[in-house]
């Protein structure tokens, strides 16, 4: 993301899991660990979405960590149909979690997925749940999304292509839950960055 990222690797239940680590200016409030799209669909920790939640994070004070699923860049291991690339989320916040610091997950379409159910995991596995969740574009038409603290921020484009926004508030209507729609943007938001990632900065100082 600029020259300060820092490249490593943490052990995951397929292999080496690829990590992207951004630390903010000064001490870091928690860390921000955020879900990339869908591995078979072109979708890597280096997605523009993905890179600009982390810049969000990295702004707000948090250790930005964007990682690559298994079988994606130099993460080992093949697609596991969404449960693996669960264990994967877990195992880079078990890694890169400080102890009794705040967690933030967060994902762009697949990756919402994924961190809806990694945050439900923690919880039933009796460990510190996340601070909170960020869920764009997440993909309610196509996984199996898991119910989500109140206080989710849900960000979604009014003409996305890929997952219609009714499908994401057939999942939030049960829920209480609000989403937040951005005129006009399609599924990856394009020239709509700038302002996906004033909404998750704001989001915070409200």
């Amino acid at each position: 993301m600029n020259a300060q990222t820092q490249r490593r690797s943490v052990a995951g239940p397929a292999g080496a899991i690829e990590c992207a680590i951004d630390a903010p200016t000064g001490a870091a409030r928690g860390v921000a660990v955020v879900c990339h799209p869908h591995p078979q669909h072109g979708g890597t920790m280096d997605n523009k979405v993905v890179q600009t939640l982390a810049r969000a994070f990295a702004q707000l004070g948090y250790t930005a960590v964007r990682f690559n699923f298994r079988g994606v860049g130099a993460s080992q291991g093949a697609w596991a149909g969404g449960a693996g690339e669960i264990d994967d989320a877990l195992a880079v916040v078990a890694a890169l979690r400080p102890p009794a610091r705040p967690l933030v997950l967060a994902g762009f379409s697949f990756g919402g997925y994924v961190a809806s159910q990694a945050a439900a995991r923690l919880g039933a596995a009796g460990a510190a749940p996340a601070e909170r969740l960020v869920l764009v574009g997440p993909a309610a038409s196509r996984f199996d999304m898991a119910a989500v603290p109140p206080d989710t921020l849900v960000i979604h484009g009014e003409a996305d292509d890929v997952v219609p926004l009714a499908a994401v508030f057939d999942w939030a209507r049960p829920q209480s839950l609000p989403v937040t729609v951005i005129p006009g943007a399609g599924h990856f938001f394009h020239g709509q960055l700038t302002l996906l990632k004033n909404l998750v900065v704001e989001a915070w100082r409200r």
